[in-house]
Formats: C-alpha cells, sequence, structure tokens
C-alpha cells in the first residue's frame, strides 16, 4: 500500500478545504493511506476521512508562545521523532508556508509542493524535490485537488469536491427536524454580523415555527447568544436554545443534523459545507470567492458597500455609520432568512 504524508497544520478551514482531495486520491489509487501533520486543535478533523491513517500534531503556536519551555521539555525533539519514524512515498505540503516547507524538509520521502509562483510564502518552494503550478485565482479546494492529482499522477476528476466525511463518526445531536443553528462567533471583529440583525433574525426564525441554536466557544460569544434570546423572550416568542459547550466533534454532528445554518465567515461553516447542510454565510469585508465555504447547498451573501472586501481586521470608517461596520448594513436579517427558506426548499 502507497503511504503519503500531508502537510497541512491550520486553520479550520484550510483543514477542511484539503478532504476533497484525498476523496479524488482514494478513488484514483485505491491502495493510499496517509498520514496528517496538524496543529493539536484541529487534530480531530483529518481523522474523519477514511484515508488517514495516523495524525502527527505540530503545536507550532504553543511553542512559540513558550519557546523556553518547550525546549525545556523536549516537545520539538518528540515531535521530529514521531515524524521520521516513518518513511514515505510521497511527502506533500499542501499549506505553501515556510513552517510548513520546514516540517517538510525534516520528513523522510520525495517532497512535493507548490512552485514558487503559486505558494503563499514563495520561499517555501526551495524545500521541495518536486514543485507544481497551481493558479492562485481559484477556489482553495480546487486548488489542493490539484496540487494532489499533479504531485501522484491521476486525472483530476471532473466531479464536485466529495469531502468523504465518515458520519458513522459523530452520534446524533438532532433538536428536531426544524432546527436552525446560528453560527455567529469569528474572529476578527469586521467579520461580525451585527448583533441587533442576529436578534431580529432569530425572531423572524422563530415567528417562522423553526427553533434556533445558539452555540458558543466563549464569553463573548456565550453573552452574545443571551441577548438574542432575551430579544425574543421580550418578544413573546419561543426563545433560541443556547447550547452547552460543544466539542468538535459534537457540533459537528449539531449542524449535521440541522435544517439550515446562518454562518459569517468562520471555521464551522466550512464544517456546515462539506456536510452540505443548506448554508447562507454573510460576508462582509472578506471575499468568499477563494476562501469561501463550498459545497453543495451553500450560499454567499455579499456585501455591495464601496469598500468590500477591505480584507481589514480593524474597520476604519465605521464610526460614521449606524451599523458596525457598515459594510454588513445591506444584509439585513429579513433578506437573509428569505434566501435561507428558499435555499431550504426541496
Amino acid at each position: 500500500m502507497k503511504k503519503g504524508l500531508i502537510i497541512k497544520m491550520s486553520s479550520m478551514g484550510d483543514i477542511i478545504h484539503t478532504l476533497p482531495a484525498l476523496t479524488d486520491a482514494k478513488k484514483a489509487l485505491g491502495d493510499i493511506q496517509f498520514d496528517w501533520v496538524v496543529e493539536p486543535g484541529f487534530a480531530e478533523i483529518p481523522k474523519w476521512h477514511t484515508a488517514v491513517n495516523q495524525v502527527i500534531c505540530a503545536p507550532f503556536r504553543q511553542w512559540r508562545k513558550t519557546p523556553f519551555e518547550t525546549i525545556k521539555s523536549g516537545g520539538g525533539r518528540e515531535f521530529i521523532h514521531q515524524l521520521r519514524s516513518s518513511s514515505y512515498d510521497i511527502v506533500i505540503d499542501a499549506q505553501g508556508l515556510v513552517k510548513s516547507a520546514l516540517v517538510c524538509l525534516m520528513s523522510k520521502g520525495p517532497k512535493c509542493g507548490l512552485d514558487k509562483e503559486s505558494a503563499r510564502e514563495s520561499i517555501a518552494s526551495y524545500a521541495y524535490q518536486h514543485k507544481f503550478f497551481v493558479a492562485k485565482n481559484q477556489h482553495a479546494v480546487e486548488r489542493v485537488r490539484q496540487l494532489f492529482a499533479k504531485a501522484l499522477s491521476y486525472v483530476l476528476p471532473l466531479t464536485s469536491p466529495d469531502y468523504g466525511i465518515n458520519r458513522s463518526l459523530f452520534n446524533s445531536h438532532a433538536y428536531g427536524e426544524k432546527s436552525i443553528l446560528f453560527l455567529h462567533g469569528t474572529t476578527w471583529i469586521t467579520k461580525h454580523w451585527p448583533e441587533r440583525y442576529w436578534q431580529k433574525l432569530g425572531a423572524l426564525v422563530s415567528q417562522a415555527g423553526y427553533q434556533v441554536l445558539l452555540p458558543w466557544g466563549n464569553e463573548r460569544e456565550k453573552a452574545r447568544a443571551q441577548e438574542i434570546t432575551t430579544f425574543s423572550r421580550q418578544q413573546g416568542l419561543v426563545e433560541p436554545i443556547i447550547l452547552p459547550k460543544l466539542s468538535l466533534g459534537a457540533l459537528t454532528a449539531l449542524i449535521a443534523s440541522a435544517k439550515g445554518v446562518v454562518a459569517v465567515d468562520t471555521g464551522l461553516g466550512h464544517i456546515a459545507a462539506a456536510m452540505a447542510v443548506p448554508t447562507v454565510s454573510l460576508y462582509g469585508p472578506t471575499d468568499p470567492g477563494l476562501t469561501g465555504a463550498y459545497g453543495p447547498n451553500q450560499l454567499h451573501l455579499r456585501s455591495n458597500f464601496p469598500c468590500s472586501p477591505c480584507m481589514g481586521k480593524e474597520c476604519k470608517k465605521g464610526n460614521h455609520f449606524e451599523i458596525t461596520p457598515p459594510c454588513f448594513e445591506p444584509l439585513s436579517p429579513e433578506s437573509v432568512w428569505q434566501t435561507l427558506v428558499k435555499l431550504m426548499q426541496p
């Protein structure tokens, strides 16, 4: 059996974007299995695919925060030992960064990756024995699929991406057949849809007879969930359910069983896409064209604001508008709900 190593360490969306390439390789070659180098926080995701054998954790973020403790504990040496304990038929750096290229150099096997015109950090290409051009002006899912096809020498299938997630790994967490999940948490402050819009959307969903579910991952997200719930209560409507803090696997099971999802630009939105759940994703300062949620039953609502997409983590115009960030003003709760209703129809 052919054995490969994938290097794609972060982020959540990038890791999920890599899964369809594994499905392509498995269908084309049959007898191939992969090990995968990934940050510990995302180690669960590669295991969802049947073509993945072993996950090797590389806590680069932790090492950068506590370099002296890392040296003292020997964490880096343990990682290198695990990485070099196997020889691979092929090593594919699917990330194209300097840090992933360094991991690639330490591994055992023919090293493949993007050439200097294609990699996110061009200097990374010097680490590879076999370099491939993949055009940048296309979605990340298709770029990784093309890289794998070229590196492993098979014809790229023309089919839609198949994320190959083994759904039997997830226990059912359904809250009924009419549950709508709000994925309201994200990283940049500029990617947050206005809280008052979430409140109004929650009321619209409740009025239509659906049950709103609100996950959260930190105290700020929990407080937002409570504000959305309070607004529905004041309107005399069925209150959204604030979920307990869930593991990634439990939340993925919940996403898979939902009737529909509304998401901002967040990693969990990519899980909804991978599960083919009807999802409306909201984009203000970012562009979904290259890295947006990708798959069946997905619709992107993009801002038509003059400065969007600015790709900025801070909004320089927010103080002059009632809605912050102002690029989300055209994406009203009414338009979002109407779009999701159409998407959920058979």
